[in-house]
């Protein structure tokens, strides 16, 4: 099965990853300046930040490329060299290395360099939820080279965040349900979520782009067994029994599976995760369990991720992101009140 996405050859794409090493495994553009959310204009659109993530085989080459094109997007660790760059990508946060606020062909851009394996490893497993999580949502496909294993990984995690979707839903539910469910994975437990996003920006993702997430989720609720998938009327049916359950919590990924084992198992106990599992499944609290072991990855992930973000960053560009975050805070929440 291959991963369905939104492809695109438009020329601005193509104009800014020109002007980046092109020893990428994966690139992919997302956010506010691709995606158009409910509730904004063309024009609001067009002056957003545009974001994108490289996937790269070996990340001290690549940023020691990058640092010879392009070393005023980094911050002070430019001066300590590519393998410390490296080292602060794949050593701390999500292993992610993030340069903000560049100018680049005539639009502001934000982009995350994460090397093949740690993203591999994201989508299977949730290790830190933070890309895995971006990708859950429509995300434009620039470039995508022919890895069967990336590929599997990339639809393994769409398959996961239905299975997570679908312990936290009840029985019966709309589509709109479902992609609000698996599009707020990834900000459950975000503290950015509190301070500095919009507390309506998962819904407006997703009326903004039904057609694009139906696109990416219809074949995988098609052929899945657990659900009675009714597209015309826009309707799903789960099986909600502990049997039904169990299936789908077995199926999550591993360290989603080991974070509701830290909560449920008591102290001392040591049972094993099918066991612990097939307890939980048996809980009127099923659901809510799951989301408390998301909001704990997402929340580790993401705290760690915005204070590596000052140092790779810098002071200046950190407080000016911020200060933009907060502004647009404001702008959603006065064009909901009006």
């Amino acid at each position: 099965m291959s991963l369905p996405a939104v492809q695109t050859t438009s020329v601005i794409y193509r104009k800014i990853l020109s002007r980046f090493p092109q020893d990428m495994s994966l690139a992919f553009a997302y956010g506010s300046g691709v995606f158009r959310q409910s509730g904004t204009t063309h024009g609001q659109m067009g002056s957003n930040m545009l974001d994108f993530v490289f996937a790269v085989d070996d990340p001290v080459s690549w940023h020691t490329m990058n640092l010879m094109k392009n070393h005023k997007h980094y911050s002070f660790l430019r001066y300590l060299g590519p393998r410390h760059v490296s080292n602060v990508q794949s050593q701390h946060g999500a292993r992610v290395y993030y340069n903000t606020l560049v100018q680049c062909d005539g639009r502001m851009i934000k982009y995350g360099v994460i090397s093949t394996d740690a993203l591999i490893e994201d989508l299977f497993h949730w290790k830190t939820l933070y890309i895995a999580g971006r990708l859950h949502k429509p995300v434009k496909i620039l470039v995508q080279n022919d890895s069967s294993k990336l590929r599997a990984a990339l639809v393994s995690n769409l398959k996961s965040a239905v299975t997570a979707a679908f312990l936290m839903l009840p029985e019966s539910f709309s589509v709109e349900d479902l992609f609000v469910q698996i599009a707020g994975l990834s900000y459950a437990g975000d503290f950015r979520m509190v301070i500095g996003e919009d507390r309506s920006k998962v819904l407006n993702i997703v009326r903004g782009n039904l057609p694009h997430f139906q696109n990416l989720y219809g074949n995988i609720l098609h052929e899945c067994s657990q659900v009675v998938y009714k597209p015309l009327q826009g309707k799903l049916e789960i099986d909600k029994s502990p049997e039904g359950q169990f299936t789908q919590l077995m199926g999550l990924p591993r360290t989603l599976q080991q974070e509701i084992t830290s909560l449920v198992d008591p102290p001392g106990k040591n049972r094993d995760v099918e066991e612990i599992l097939l307890q939980v499944a048996q809980d009127p609290d099923c659901g809510l369990v799951v989301q408390q072991g998301i909001s704990s990855i997402v929340k580790t992930s993401s705290l760690t991720q915005s204070a590596k973000g000052i140092v790779t960053a810098g002071l200046i560009k950190t407080v000016s992101y911020s200060l933009k975050k907060l502004q647009k805070m404001w702008k959603g929440s006065r064009r909901k009140s009006n």
